[in-house]
């Protein structure tokens, strides 16, 4: 586990105040899984209808330990082997079953927010020779569309105020500071390093400063 990578500068987009009505809270069940039993709390996000998910365990208000996932149908869903998507999430969970409370905050941002029909087309351009932020911005999108101020106004919901973060990204630490809740540690995601997934990784540590630092 290290600290958190406060002295590294990187693009945030403009943030909105956390205290500004993002999300509204629509509904929540018990979800039982293999690492253990979570409660999913539905938000709507104002302005674009996208609902996001909270899976809470345990006494979450104070300090938690906390996963900020955007959706990944395809690594999320059918274990596709060109991102870490699936693994990453995996570990959340199992890191937050052991624990036994913590939050994996579920946004709905699809390929880094260009939605799965665009994210399919990217893959081609990929399977043509283009890294991933390449194929993006080929497609006329920037290369993260990502937005965490919703994250940050579900942990506030959730009474979350400090966080070990386990992320490689180091824009969810900015923007979660930067709304006011404090990373305590950033925890890093380790995954298996593969054939499929080698360059895509590679240009997330190279092109979008994630700290992945096991690839040797």
């Amino acid at each position: 586990m290290s600290t958190p990578d406060t002295d590294k500068k990187s693009p945030i987009d403009a943030l909105t105040p956390v205290s500004a009505a993002l999300v509204e809270f629509q509904a929540e069940a018990r979800v039982p899984t293999e690492h253990g039993s979570f409660t999913m709390k539905l938000f709507r996000e104002e302005g674009t209808g996208r609902e996001h998910i909270a899976m809470v365990m345990g006494d979450v208000k104070g300090s938690a330990l906390v996963r900020v996932h955007s959706e990944c149908m395809t690594g999320d869903v059918f274990g596709s082997l060109r991102c870490d998507c699936g693994p990453q999430l995996q570990f959340a969970m199992s890191e937050i079953g052991k624990k036994g409370s913590g939050v994996v905050v579920y946004l709905r941002q699809e390929g880094r927010g260009i939605g799965l029909a665009n994210k399919l087309r990217a893959y081609q351009l990929q399977d043509q020779g283009m890294d991933t932020v390449e194929a993006n911005e080929h497609l006329g999108f920037a290369a993260d569309l990502r937005n965490f101020d919703v994250a940050a106004q579900i942990l506030d919901f959730l009474g979350v105020s400090s966080v070990k973060l386990m992320t490689n990204n180091p824009r969810k630490v900015d923007t979660l500071s930067k709304h006011g809740v404090k990373v305590e540690e950033r925890v890093p995601v380790r995954s298996e390093v593969q054939a499929e997934n080698e360059r895509y990784l590679g240009t997330k540590a190279r092109k979008l400063g994630h700290h992945i630092d096991w690839l040797g």
